[in-house]
């Protein structure tokens, strides 16, 4: 039994496709087959069940998956741990971050590490949430910047802060005005955006989840009129009078494009999402993924 055979195995157990996994891997499809088949006849048991439109698990393979993984990330501990004991400050940290989230507050960690830690390699993989703690699970991040609740079981985290919730309207909207008026912010309960038109995010990004459960617990369910994957899209088309959203106080602190909608606060009790960085549960962290956190926490705290 060869390590890359436990990797191609679990390739396939990830993938459920042979031909997704063989391209994932970097190997021909018909040299994967033979060396599960090799791997099989070796270990006696049958670890999927193949048929013409999909590949599944048999119950064998299932447990054979499961030591597997325990396989290889004990070889992955022994690496990282041999890396930091001959590099010491060097080393690599592969960070996952939502496109939403990683393009305002990593400007606020990464110069900061890598003036701090110069010889650390800081690699981003930008995706949604939901792909994003899959991606973790698996191994592919080391680090990954979510927001809670998680999905997968197999993530453990660090919470780094928590980000208040505004909601962003446009300039001529009865709600900005009312504003206006006051000569200060006037906090808006949830419950007056009842029949508003709603621009969200996309499935799969966790925010959008989280602004119809507000919705939802404020007794109605928002009227989606457009759906966008970028959240500055999002506001642009907000201060272009097509609706409302709600938007995570960071990200409204630092609108890009020349259409800026209005941000108001929202009413006691004041929504917030709590930010964490994930990793697998048992996973290593090397001392450069320990030190990612560290410099991240101090950096929040200093917003």
């Amino acid at each position: 039994m060869e390590l890359r055979q436990l990797q191609y195995a679990l390739q396939i157990a990830a993938e459920r496709n042979f031909s997704r996994a063989a391209e994932k891997l970097h190997i021909a499809q018909p040299s994967l087959s033979q060396q599960l088949s090799k791997l099989e006849k070796e270990i006696g048991v049958l670890l999927f069940q193949r048929n013409t439109s999909s590949v599944e698990l048999t119950h064998a393979g299932a447990a054979f998956m499961e030591q597997a993984q325990k396989i290889i990330d004990a070889v992955e501990l022994l690496r990282q741990e041999m890396s930091d004991i001959s590099q010491l400050r060097g080393g690599k940290v592969v960070v996952g971050s939502m496109p939403i989230t990683g393009s305002h507050l990593l400007p606020y960690v990464l110069p900061t590490f890598k003036l701090t830690f110069p010889d650390i390699e800081i690699s981003l993989v930008e995706d949604s949430s939901m792909n994003l703690e899959k991606l973790t699970a698996l191994g592919k991040t080391d680090l990954s910047l979510l927001s809670l609740p998680l999905v997968e079981p197999s993530l453990a985290y660090e919470i780094i802060g928590k980000e208040l919730i505004d909601l962003a309207v446009p300039t001529n909207h009865p709600l900005a005005q009312r504003a206006s008026a006051s000569k200060q912010p006037v906090a808006v309960n949830l419950e007056e955006l009842k029949g508003e038109p709603f621009i969200v995010l996309k499935r799969g990004q966790g925010f959008r989840k989280m602004m119809i459960e507000l919705c939802q617990q404020a007794g109605f369910e928002p009227h989606v009129v457009f759906e966008s994957s970028n959240m500055e899209t999002i506001q642009s088309l907000v201060a272009a009078g097509m609706g409302v959203t709600l938007v995570p106080r960071y990200i409204a602190r630092a609108p890009r494009s020349e259409f800026v909608p209005v941000y108001l606060p929202l009413a006691d009790p004041v929504p917030y999402r709590t930010l964490v960085v994930a990793y697998r549960k048992g996973r290593y962290l090397s001392k450069a993924a320990e030190a990612f956190i560290e410099t991240f926490k101090k950096s929040m705290a200093g917003i």
